[in-house]
């Protein structure tokens, strides 16, 4: 299937446009075994003309059929390349970027190239319930890779340690799958699901 880069993308989204768009379908929790539920996801990345990805998902519990249950989760985040900010970006806060991008050329973007050929990332990502999960990885092509570096936790949370991510473009669906350690448990198999694209 044919990437399509939108214009007027910020250059340094172009690693991640494929990701653009709405998507939507269903997953199981845990390993995807006989007693493990099922749930429905929509999840959407969106660009703001900043180098960012904005992230939404929403899930909701399902019965093997479909019908949905009740809600499940939501969380939002910021998907980016990870690269040294400087005077170009904005932030902290509302302090104004530049008109122009900090990487203003595909040459900029092509020398942020890692060793693998990929590009490194940095994820945020925010959960109700005071938690929130700072991810490292990489991208190469329709592949990306997220292991935890922190989860913040207020003070009444949940117990929940790490987390590592998967997410692949396979004949133009989104699969990913998500293993967390929490509860005082190791890393293990916490959810999978394929989405279909719903729009761009």
């Amino acid at each position: 299937m044919a990437i399509e880069i939108p214009t007027g993308l910020t250059p340094e989204l172009v690693p991640l446009s494929w990701l653009l768009g709405t998507w939507t379908g269903a997953g199981r929790l845990g390993a995807g075994e006989a007693d493990d539920e099922y749930f429905i996801q929509t999840a959407t990345f969106k660009d703001n003309g900043l180098p960012y990805l904005q992230y939404s998902a929403e899930s909701w519990l399902t019965d093997e059929n479909g019908t949905v249950l009740r809600p499940l989760s939501v969380e939002t985040g910021f998907w980016q390349l990870d690269r040294p900010l400087n005077d170009s970006d904005g932030g902290p806060g509302l302090i104004p970027a530049d008109m122009v991008p900090a990487l203003r050329t595909a040459e900029d973007v092509e020398a942020l190239r890692n060793a693998d050929g990929g590009f490194d990332l940095v994820v945020n990502i925010v959960h109700p319930g005071g938690i929130s999960e700072l991810y490292y990885g990489s991208i190469k092509g329709p592949q990306i890779q997220l292991s935890t570096d922190a989860v913040m936790r207020g003070a009444g949370a949940k117990d929940y340690t790490a987390a590592t991510r998967i997410f692949g473009l396979v004949n133009g669906d989104l699969y990913w799958r998500w293993d967390v350690a929490a509860q005082g448990k190791s890393l293990d198999a916490h959810a999978s699901a394929a989405l279909h694209k719903v729009n761009s």
